[in-house]
């Protein structure tokens, strides 16, 4: 009968969340930050009755599209919490938690697998130690939140110190991996094979130095990347080695998928069910989604720093779908709203050398949201021309799917809140693909 001293906090979380649903607002911040004021100890008291425990994911990169990974492949065998709307501080989680208690106070799962911000996952562990955690990559990222690089893997490292079962832990990226030092879970790695390291540069390598090769132990490594004549991926798991297609495209996926397989491995999942699991999830909010447009196709990726942004780019011609063909038409739609981060300094280490072979092709290239003009101007240094710069999203977007043929495909490179724009202007004008 624990669950019936919560029974206000829900009540309150619940009531609060269908009010701001009914005034059409898709915030999951406001019921979360309320509970947690109010009601400060119901985070606590919520994930101690869950029997597995808390899967804190966090990272720089690839966060959404792994939690998303885990939950699907944990879900084959458990029943699975997660905050699956991309709200990763705390009060997303507490959010997710008081949307999905009943109203009589249960909370019918077994685990919670949480997104969190690489900040707010410290502030989580502080509230609630996870039983496990997966820690994915370092990169520099809003330096005006973080600071630099060092601050960030520190604030990982109190996640991994916080964990009491078992933390996962990228072996190829040499900030996270020496985070094994400082935990008292029991660690287990994934990683790429030697001869793909240089396609996952970390930050050193990013910014030139030579690539670094473990020799640490991986549970899960990614073997092969799909290509023309092998749609799917290859991954050693446990040793053997096992093809997965992945709906999830790009290079960057097929990483994030052997961390989640690996997970699943630690939490007890077999083989076969881990890697049935992974061939389920779609795509995540902006990484990759599809919509049709009037037949033509549009291709949504969110970009937030360099190292993303860079493995964007690298799916390029494989989203067009034919060997040596490449989109129509690219916008790029860069926001500085304190969500995408203020400093957009970082654009100017991204790359965008392949956005150059494409005006050739030809495509269409246009830039929108609030720093659209900064954003031609970083292009021009990289001799990329820019066919259009057009502030307004909607505007930018619905000109240039006009503009491409009827079985056309633009795709859209976007910062977040700009990606939130434009989810819901495609949502508006076209469907699903």
């Amino acid at each position: 009968m624990r669950h019936l001293r919560d029974l206000p906090a829900i009540w309150l979380g619940k009531l609060i969340l269908a009010v701001l649903r009914r005034a059409g607002r898709r915030g999951n911040a406001l019921p979360g930050l309320v509970v947690e004021k109010v009601f400060p100890g119901f985070l606590l008291r919520a994930m101690t009755r869950l029997p597995e425990g808390v899967v804190v994911v966090t990272g720089t990169n690839g966060k959404t599209t792994t939690t998303k990974m885990v939950a699907t492949v944990l879900g084959r065998q458990l029943r699975v919490l997660t905050n699956d709307t991309g709200s990763n501080f705390v009060r997303g989680a507490i959010t997710a938690t008081v949307e999905h208690a009943s109203w009589a106070g249960r909370l019918p799962y077994d685990v919670a697998v949480f997104e969190l911000d690489e900040a707010w996952a410290v502030r989580f562990v502080e509230r609630v130690a996870p039983r496990h955690c997966l820690l994915l990559n370092v990169m520099r990222d809003q330096l005006d939140r973080f600071g630099e690089i060092d601050t960030t893997a520190a604030l990982l490292g109190r996640v991994a110190a916080a964990t009491t079962g078992h933390a996962v832990l990228n072996r190829d990226d040499q900030r996270v991996a020496a985070l094994a030092a400082g935990t008292r879970a029991e660690v287990s790695y994934y990683g790429v094979r030697p001869e793909l390291r240089e396609l996952f540069p970390n930050d050193e390598e990013l910014y030139g130095g030579p690539v670094a090769i473990s020799d640490l132990p991986a549970t899960v490594e990614l073997r092969a990347l799909p290509g023309p004549d092998h749609p799917t991926v290859t991954m050693s798991v446990a040793g053997l080695e096992r093809d997965v297609l992945l709906r999830a495209e790009g290079a960057h996926n097929a990483q994030n998928a052997c961390g989640a397989a690996a997970l699943g491995l630690a939490l007890g999942l077999d083989a076969d069910t881990v890697l049935a699991g992974l061939t389920e999830v779609e795509p995540a909010f902006g990484r990759g989604q599809s919509f049709t447009v009037d037949g033509r196709r549009v291709v949504l990726h969110l970009v937030k720093n360099p190292a993303g942004f860079r493995q964007s780019l690298r799916t390029l011609d494989a989203t067009a779908g034919a060997e040596g063909s490449s989109p129509d038409a690219v916008v790029v739609a860069i926001n500085d709203d304190y969500a995408d981060g203020r400093d957009v300094s970082w654009l100017w280490d991204v790359d965008f050398q392949a956005l150059a072979a494409l005006t050739g092709r030809p495509a269409r290239l246009v830039t929108s949201g609030t720093r659209a003009a900064d954003m031609a101007v970083r292009l021009r240094y990289d001799d990329v021309a820019v066919d259009d710069v057009e502030p307004d999203l909607a505007t930018a977007v619905g000109d240039t799917v006009r503009s491409v043929a009827a079985d056309g495909v633009v795709v859209v490179f976007s910062t977040y809140t700009a990606m939130w724009a434009l989810h819901s202007v495609l949502q508006r004008i076209g469907s699903a693909a």
